[in-house]
């Protein structure tokens, strides 16, 4: 294994891994602060005993996010030091941000974990809705530095120095609207299927649980919300895309040849030896529709560039197709939930729409990593684009498997020990009889 593919693994699998940690962060305290909402506008005991569990959850996974997050900031410098030095005069305002949104998220987390009792219930409230409002920022800024990486702006090179820095202009990127605008929006989608699908699930085994009911009816109705608005955040975001990275575009619909009229493939298996796309669908006119608005408007094909400027291209095109179809999946369950609730005027709880919620639990997470493989890979072989490959950012340090394989045993800890909180402090769920009966 090459110092740089071992670099590259153990970025990828960092990020892999604490993004999940991150969007829950973002996701989960919005769906506590709802059942608090519910309990002090009801005063029902089920809500109360939910919103508990629920930030119980929200700890713990509050705490495994800050471990893995603390990682990833050491991981930048060490194996990444090149960019660092490059990019940081220009993108630590983000980040400075994100620091102070992730101390506001602790503080209040803090008060709203040990402030039962303790504070006015209003006020408590309060301190939820700041949980998550700081969370959803903190995520916004680190995705606003990435953006950075997709579309530099704010500084100049003069003589092979970054002179004229620009902070604002660097943290305010063209991609950095669309691109928090998607991630925001996935968060609360993946969050969203993910503690109903859990609930669906021990909603099989216990009927008549009105704790897990409940909990469905908060998580389903945030999670259809958020798939049914994601497909406009996904149609400003191609069409970024299609105008600042237009190679990416490519890749991420497999598209070979400059034309008019680019159709839109569905599925395909490309070969980047023979620069074509085989066995896909395609749509005519679909591609310059959804990108440009025009049907007839030209699409760059990736045989414009070199190949060693291209992304991979394979990699790039399925993560693509994933990531849009789990999305076009979760929509539809959410729609027919929607459906069923309306018709029967009550919680679709009929078994094989739950097994269906089951089906659907890690299906936002799974879109979110292939949304993000999207964004990485598709952007090599830049780290920053257009200005610094990933092959001369990383580190001269030698037998780069070693803290590969170190932080690997780190996560797979990390991952068993989330387990079995989960299992002992959150799934273990009480019974609680619907109160109607």
């Amino acid at each position: 294994m090459s110092d740089l593919f071992a670099a590259r693994s153990q970025m990828a699998m960092s990020l892999a891994f604490h993004i999940i940690f991150a969007v829950i962060g973002i996701g989960m305290p919005l769906l506590m602060v709802i059942a608090e909402a519910l309990w002090l506008r009801t005063r029902r005991e089920v809500y109360l005993t939910l919103v508990k569990r629920w930030a119980r959850g929200t700890a713990i996974m509050f705490a495994v996010g800050a471990v893995s997050g603390t990682v990833l900031s050491f991981e930048l410098g060490l194996l990444w030091p090149t960019f660092m030095a490059y990019a940081g005069p220009i993108i630590g305002m983000p980040f400075s941000l994100e620091g102070f949104a992730f101390f506001t998220e602790a503080i209040f987390l803090g008060i709203y974990l040990y402030g039962w009792n303790r504070v006015p219930e209003k006020a408590h409230w309060l301190a939820g809705v700041l949980v998550w409002l700081s969370g959803t920022v903190s995520g916004i800024f680190v995705v606003t530095a990435n953006a950075w990486m997709n579309t530099p702006a704010g500084f100049e090179i003069v003589n092979g120095e970054v002179v004229n820095i620009d902070p604002w202009a660097a943290m305010f990127n063209p991609a950095a609207f669309s691109q928090t605008l998607h991630m925001t929006i996935a968060a609360f989608q993946a969050v969203g299927f993910g503690v109903a699908g859990v609930h669906a699930f021990l909603l099989l085994r216990q009927p008549r649980n009105d704790f897990h009911r409940k909990a469905i009816a908060i998580a389903l109705t945030v999670g259809t919300l958020a798939a049914l608005i994601q497909p406009l955040s996904g149609d400003i975001s191609a069409k970024h895309v299609a105008r600042h990275q237009p190679i990416k575009l490519a890749a991420m619909e497999a598209q070979w040849e400059t034309e008019r009229g680019a159709p839109l493939r569905i599925g395909g298996i490309p070969d980047e030896e023979a620069e074509v796309t085989r066995f896909a669908l395609e749509i005519p006119y679909a591609l310059s529709i959804l990108a440009y608005n025009d049907p007839h408007a030209e699409v760059m094909g990736l045989k414009e560039v070199p190949r060693e400027d291209r992304p991979p291209v394979l990699i790039t095109h399925l993560a693509f197709q994933a990531m849009v179809g789990l999305g076009i999946a979760m929509m539809l369950i959410g729609l027919l939930g929607a459906w069923l609730a309306w018709r029967r005027n009550r919680l679709p709880d009929q078994p094989w729409y739950l097994k269906l919620l089951v089906l659907s639990a890690p299906m936002g997470f799974l879109a979110i990593e292939f949304g993000w493989t999207v964004t990485e890979v598709g952007r090599q072989p830049w780290i920053v684009y257009g200005y610094m490959r990933t092959a001369d950012a990383v580190t001269s340090m030698p037998n780069l498997v070693i803290p590969f394989l170190t932080f690997t045993l780190l996560y797979i800890v990390l991952g068993i020990s989330v387990v079995y909180l989960m299992a002992k402090f959150v799934f273990a769920s009480p019974v609680i009889e619907p109160e109607e009966a």
